[in-house]
Parts: structure tokens; sequence; C-alpha cells
């Protein structure tokens, strides 16, 4: 039997995803391809690593609420957790799952975030873990704001936090996003309208889990990430990835 973590990278399916120039979102008309894509093959470096081991993990690296000073970050606490699995639903162990976000009034700690809201000197807004054994992931920290952003008139981005998962290889990397069940403006996001089918958009979005929150405490919400088989990162022109 081929082993399933080694091999060949494959190109993802791209009627799942966003293509790479829609008129409503602004910046990826100037961002898009203008040129056909050329697929090429994986290399060895890409499908054999480099690779991140638990050991490098800090203690408090996935509770984003005491990461950055120790003291308490504002906002509403929430349990984010789910499962690493692959598409034949079995779990995928020890891999690197990051998240970044927004503050609870929606701003990031970045020089070039001019929001109004002001900053959490308490909050730094990322953190990492890696998956066990049986793919399981989690993470403390605080619901996100909503913000605005110049891509149209009144456009405002939903509740949402960054999630990158790194796999076996530097090929294997995922980036998406996760928002919040309830949120009205899911639906009135240029960005998540970019995405082609429904069933996508609701894959990325995760319901509230009253069994995991802790009462008195927080709230949970679960979100698990469910790859399609050994694929590469979409870079620039090359289908196959990096």
């Amino acid at each position: 039997m081929t082993d399933a973590a080694h091999g060949p990278l494959i190109g993802r399916d791209r009627l799942w995803h966003p293509p790479a120039y829609t008129a409503g979102y602004k910046t990826s008309v100037t961002r898009a391809p203008s040129r056909a894509l050329v697929a090429m093959g994986s290399t060895l470096s890409e499908e054999t690593g480099p690779a991140f081991g638990r050991d490098m993990l800090g203690e408090m690296d996935n509770n984003l609420i005491l990461n950055f000073t120790g003291q308490p970050a504002v906002g509403e606490r929430i349990i984010m957790h789910g499962r690493v699995l692959d598409e034949n639903a079995r779990p995928v162990p020890n891999v690197l799952v990051e998240i970044w976000h927004a503050n609870a009034g929606g701003r990031y700690r970045h020089k070039k975030d001019g929001y109004l809201a002001p900053l959490d000197p308490n909050f730094g807004g990322c953190g990492r873990t890696v998956s066990n054994a049986e793919g399981r992931y989690e993470f403390l920290t605080i619901r996100p704001g909503a913000y605005p952003w110049p891509n149209g008139v009144n456009h405002w981005r939903p509740m949402h936090i960054h999630i990158s998962v790194f796999g076996h290889g530097f090929g294997q990397r995922l980036i998406t996003q996760m928002y919040f069940e309830g949120d009205p403006l899911i639906a009135r996001c240029p960005i998540v309208n970019t995405i082609p089918s429904q069933e996508a958009i609701s894959a990325l979005i995760a319901p509230l889990d009253m069994n995991a929150s802790i009462p008195l405490d927080c709230l949970a919400y679960k979100f698990d990430i469910v790859l399609r088989g050994r694929r590469q990162t979409f870079f620039e022109n090359r289908r196959e990835g990096m």
C-alpha cells in the first residue's frame, strides 16, 4: 500500500474555490493572473518537508487570551475546536494549525490597520497548536469583531478567524477562514460571495457547540477542517502550487 503521507502532490479542485478574478472583490482585479495557468509537478522537498515538531510549541501558544502579555484580553471568551480530517473522515494527526484574527473591536495589531476601534494592549491576535492523534485541535480566544473595509461604500467583513494548516510537506499548506453561525454579514460579504458553491460557504461557518462550552465562562464553536487528499497551495500561475 502506498504511504498516503508521501508522494506527488495533486492540484486542488478549482470548481470548489473562488475564481482568481471577481469584479465585486476589488483587490482581485489587480491580483488575478493575466496569463494562462501552467501545470508543473511537485518537487521532493515540497513532498517531504520541512516538518513542524510538537516540541516547538509553547505552553500558552493556543491560548490567545493570555499568550501576548499574560494578562487577559478583553472580549467574549470562546473555545474554537474541531478535528483535522482527510476526505474519507480519517483523522490527520501532527499538523500545525495556526490562527490569527482581529480583536473584540474588529482591529488587527498591524501598523496598516487604521480602523478607529482601539487596540487591546493584552491581545496579540495569533496562536498555534498541533493536531493530536485523533486529529483534534483547540484554541481559547475571544470572538473577533466585524470591521469595515474599503471595497465599497459600506462594506463590512463578518466576524472571522484566519486559519493556516501545514501538512507533511512545504507544499501542503491550506489557508482559510472560519465564520460564526448566525452572523448576518456573511451573506453580504463580497469576499464570501466569490465562492461559487453554497455548500463550500456553509463549510466555512462554525456552528455553536453548547456541549463544549464552559458554563459561566465561554461559548464554543466547532470547526472541522477537511483536507482533500495530498494537495498543494495554489501559487500564482501554477495550478499544482509552489
